[in-house]
């Protein structure tokens, strides 16, 4: 079997085509007007002549005069004749008043009844119309003879004169409109081409050299491309206004049904989630920006868009970090223990050096002395941790930064004004994420200054019947006045470390604060940066977060 594949026009193929179409039609509907203008201007033209053609040969007193007689198609007949001849109607008869034909210029109706196209042709009244005489159709005029001698016959009806004029047919008219209708048909189908083939043109320009049916595929292969990736995606024309979106995106940015066509103003987004999606301040591009929006943290990447040198817009797609961030808080315990293992594995094997040497040079006094050293100082410590504060996860994650602190030579103190009760489980996990979060921007900040040999990090914690309050101090820089404001909304991090997953941390924080009804400031002092979070202990507490 032998498949055949029919070759599909292309767009100027179809554009033409359909022109001709168009063309081709309009040119029927104005023929078919014509036409039927040219018929009316035929009636009303030769319709006035033959009428006045049947008066002037109905009173002629050669007609009268005769048409009483018993013969009188002798003395009429050159009359008839005549009037044929000299104005080129196409029949002329008479006929007398008993309905008769006596004279006529087709000779084989003399002696038959005269067809009348109304009775009141015989009441002395004229009719015009078109009548079916000897098989073609004519254009007449009947006008009644009334005789004029005021002695024998003044206003009888003697007979009547027919004058016709045969109509031409449609194909006749049609013959006659040919020439000027082809002039017309063969400028048309020019004009066709040449525009048909400049609009094509035009839009394979606008298209970039597409086929409909390379854009149809285009469209719906965008439409299974957006709707099927798990990311959020957003592009915006360079006057800020929604092009595209998909169902992930609109959901993670809380938008509109109708938001296609709206700018960022319309759609009321500003602060830090419009600096990300118009690109204000980062150039053509953005990597990894941390946005919380809505309850959520939204990690963003935004490129600006060129064609031919053309800026067109940008695309932006948002991945939401909310789940991954809250499976980052629990298994915070267990990362917890492991930096706690890790570091006390470091530390006692510096101590298990140290007892080694000692006992090699023979200071078996001096190894007593350092054990014992070690054994009050891992006590004060546990009590101090213990004694204030009551939740066990709390007092484990203390204990972990406590050694991850000191393995990277920065002190953490507990606060004298410490005091923590045992809390709910749900409670102590989110205690547990903005204290560690905060704990470890700090100490990334002092363990980061060479130049401070006395770096430390004070955590306190505070709780009363409606709230816990949470305050860690550093002996770090401090953060920027023009940043004390934004920090937390643009996840903003004192790590020097580069990547997406930077920034995390403090927006965490805040969406955790904002979901127990809290919040969290940042506020510089004399020896550092204090950062100060208050939770609602109250449950159910509705999510504020923006």
């Amino acid at each position: 079997m032998v498949a055949v594949t029919s070759r599909r026009r292309t767009l100027a193929g179809q554009l033409l085509i359909l022109q001709l179409a168009i063309i081709v039609v309009v040119l029927v509907a104005v023929a078919a007007v014509s036409l039927a203008q040219s018929a009316a201007t035929f009636n009303r033209v030769e319709g006035r002549r033959v009428a006045t053609l049947g008066e002037r040969l109905g009173g002629s007193p050669l007609l009268r005069d005769q048409l009483d007689q018993p013969s009188p198609g002798e003395a009429i007949a050159p009359l008839v004749q005549n009037t044929l001849t000299q104005y080129g109607v196409t029949s002329v008869t008479v006929a007398n008043a008993r309905g008769r034909v006596v004279a006529s210029t087709n000779p084989t109706l003399v002696g038959t009844p005269v067809v009348l196209g109304d009775p009141v042709v015989a009441q002395g009244r004229s009719w015009f119309g078109e009548l079916e005489t000897d098989g073609s159709r004519e254009l007449t005029a009947q006008v009644p003879v009334l005789g004029d001698d005021p002695e024998k016959n003044l206003g009888r009806y003697l007979g009547v004169v027919v004058v016709g004029e045969a109509s031409p047919t449609w194909s006749q008219r049609l013959v006659g409109a040919s020439s000027y209708l082809l002039t017309y048909l063969g400028i048309a189908c020019g004009l066709g081409v040449v525009g048909s083939w400049l609009l094509a043109r035009r839009i394979k320009r606008q298209t970039l050299g597409l086929e409909p049916r390379e854009i149809a595929g285009l469209a719906e292969h965008r439409e299974a491309l957006l709707h099927g990736i798990a990311e959020g995606v957003i592009a915006l024309d360079t006057q800020h206004r929604v092009t595209l979106v998909n169902a992930v995106g609109r959901r993670l940015l809380d938008l509109p049904e109708q938001c296609l066509g709206r700018s960022l103003t319309e759609l009321r987004i500003t602060g830090r989630l419009r600096d990300v999606l118009a690109g204000a301040g980062s150039g053509t591009e953005a990597r990894d920006q941390v946005v919380v929006r809505g309850g959520r943290v939204l990690v963003m990447n935004r490129m600006t868009v060129h064609k031919d040198g053309r800026r067109l817009g940008s695309v932006t797609t948002l991945r939401d970090r909310t789940e991954l961030a809250r499976l980052e808080q629990e298994i915070g315990s267990f990362r917890s223990t492991t930096e706690l293992l890790r570091a006390q594995t470091h530390e006692f094997a510096n101590q298990l050096h140290t007892i080694s040497g000692l006992i090699q040079i023979g200071e078996h006094d001096e190894v007593v002395r350092y054990v014992d050293t070690l054994s009050r100082h891992r006590a004060s410590l546990d009590l101090t941790v213990t004694s204030r504060i009551h939740d066990t996860a709390v007092a484990a994650l203390l204990m972990a930064k406590s050694a991850v602190a000191a393995e990277r030579r920065v002190e953490l103190r507990i606060s004298e004004r410490t005091g923590l009760d045992r809390l709910p489980p749900e409670l102590a996990a989110d205690v547990a994420t903005v204290l560690g979060n905060l704990l470890d921007n700090a100490v990334e900040a002092v363990a980061g200054d060479p130049s401070d040999q006395a770096a430390w990090v004070e955590a306190e914690l505070r709780q009363d019947a409606a709230s816990v309050e949470i305050v860690v101090r550093d002996s770090g820089p401090g953060v920027a006045p023009e940043l004390a404001q934004e920090v937390f909304t643009h996840g903003f991090t004192t790590k020097a470390a580069e990547g997406g997953e930077r920034g995390i941390g403090l927006a965490l924080t805040r969406l955790v604060c904002h979901r127990r009804g809290g919040e969290v400031a940042v506020t510089n002092t004399d020896e550092g940066a204090m950062f100060t979070a208050r939770m609602s202990v109250r449950a159910g507490v509705p999510e504020v977060a923006r």
